[in-house]
């Protein structure tokens, strides 16, 4: 297994953009504004052939009491505790500050091998900034830039220097990729906490406090899967400052790298207007999506409260009538089960591959029980189909006329096909094309 390696430090001292700089990517958010990063973010990285994991941490800030920031603090601690060696960063343009000195009392207590970085140290001439920071005890000090590069290098030669080489480790071959996504504040790290079974993400009541997307690695029952939790997504005229509306996009294009988008929907408050907004960000992507009523403890012994919430559903997610149906519990845990049995069926619905033959004789049969209305001068001819891609699956269904074919027509088509091809609970698509 790679060497863990967490970065610690004050909020705003660079930790972030030195993340995203040595694992070569854009995983991680950046902004001026302190206290971007909350919860623990992993991805791997490469020094000279030797290969590690990187932590990225939120900012230890112990001046405050604010519940928010203790639950940043606690996923700094764990952070520290299971990390193998540390990369203690500070701000070499402040000074040494009263928050440094207690970061480092608790890296002293944990006993790990820390490396100190001077974050903001752009050149040589500037290296000096970096002498007051022995006064914290620690022998590993290194003057870098983590924007432009500078000193780098030497700081990564001896955070590697007694690291094996290793080879590169490909995601597995059948990794499934589920993204939770939702509107602010309906459970999305609490449903995967309960999945994986620690407190791997930041939980508040507080609307917006996952600000990354952050990807989780696990196995369960031999199938390997990617969870990956996205920030609420409000609607856009709600949408006032800057790193919300990065964390949105980052949200929509988790959408576009996953499989399996579970839409988390408070059962409490019934379905709004965003949540079938966010229905139809996946559904336009060809995902195959999941609608999860969560929270469903506090309505389920409620008749009146249940009936309005399925009347609500088919009325909000006509488009989406096919899709799976699932009432769970963060909290308790109801349905956890049947939550990973449903996504595995769409996984494997959405890379389904129908022999042409098969195809066209669906087509014969679906065509032959309702044939198309006629429409004008000329009428529609069905030749012959063939699928042309997974995920979502999609046909080519070759005719006389793609003009004559009528947004209703194609509605039955697409249904037919669904349930005819085994394919009943995801999107598929239909091209017609003229033979």
């Amino acid at each position: 297994m790679n060497t863990l390696i967490a970065i610690v430090g004050r909020p705003n001292v660079g930790k972030s953009t030195l993340f995203n700089r040595l694992t070569r990517s854009r995983a991680a958010l950046v902004d001026d504004q302190p206290g971007v990063t909350r919860d623990r973010l992993y991805a791997s990285g490469e020094w000279e052939g030797k290969g590690f994991t990187l932590v990225d941490t939120g900012g230890f800030d112990d001046s405050e009491q604010e519940p928010l920031l203790e639950g940043v603090r606690n996923q700094v601690v764990k952070a520290i505790e299971e990390a193998d060696r540390i990369l203690f960063m500070v701000d070499g343009r402040n000074g040494l500050m009263p928050g440094d000195e207690t970061i480092a009392d608790v890296l002293r207590r944990s006993r790990k091998t820390v490396f100190m970085a001077v974050n903001k140290v752009d050149g040589s001439e500037l290296q000096p900034l970096a002498a007051e920071f022995y006064r914290l005890g620690f022998d590993r000090v290194y003057p870098v830039s983590a924007a432009h590069g500078y000193g780098l290098a030497a700081l990564m030669d001896a955070l590697t220097e007694d690291l094996e080489e290793t080879q590169k480790e490909e995601a597995p071959d059948d990794l499934t990729k589920v993204v939770i996504v939702g509107r602010p504040n309906v459970g999305k790290s609490s449903l995967i906490n309960r999945i994986v079974g620690s407190e791997r993400l930041l939980v508040s009541e507080l609307p917006g406090t996952t600000r990354d997307s952050i990807d989780i690695y696990f196995t369960l029952r031999g199938r390997n899967y990617v969870l990956i939790d996205t920030a609420g997504i409000r609607r856009k005229g709600k949408v006032k400052e800057k790193i919300e509306k990065f964390s949105v996009i980052k949200a929509l294009q988790s959408l576009d790298r996953c499989h399996v988008a579970v839409v988390l929907i408070d059962a409490s408050e019934g379905v709004t207007d965003q949540d079938a907004h966010i229905c139809g960000y996946a559904f336009e992507r060809g995902r195959g999506v999941i609608l999860a009523m969560n929270k469903w403890d506090l309505v389920k012994q409620d008749p009146e409260k249940k009936k309005r919430l399925a009347d609500t559903l088919d009325r909000q997610m006509t488009f989406l009538s096919f899709a799976p149906r699932l009432h769970v519990s963060a909290l308790t845990g109801e349905k956890m089960k049947a939550l990973f049995e449903k996504i595995n069926l769409l996984h494997g619905q959405l890379f389904r591959r129908v022999d042409t033959s098969v195809v066209n004789k669906a087509l014969t049969e679906i065509v032959g029980k309702n044939p198309p209305p006629k429409m004008g001068p000329g009428r529609l001819k069905f030749f012959y189909a063939t699928q042309t891609g997974v995920m979502p699956p999609s046909f080519a269904i070759f005719v006389n006329r793609p003009d004559l074919v009528h947004f209703t027509y194609e509605r039955y088509l697409l249904n037919q096909f669904r349930e005819n091809l085994g394919m009943q609970e995801v999107p598929i698509r239909l091209r017609f094309k003229k033979k």
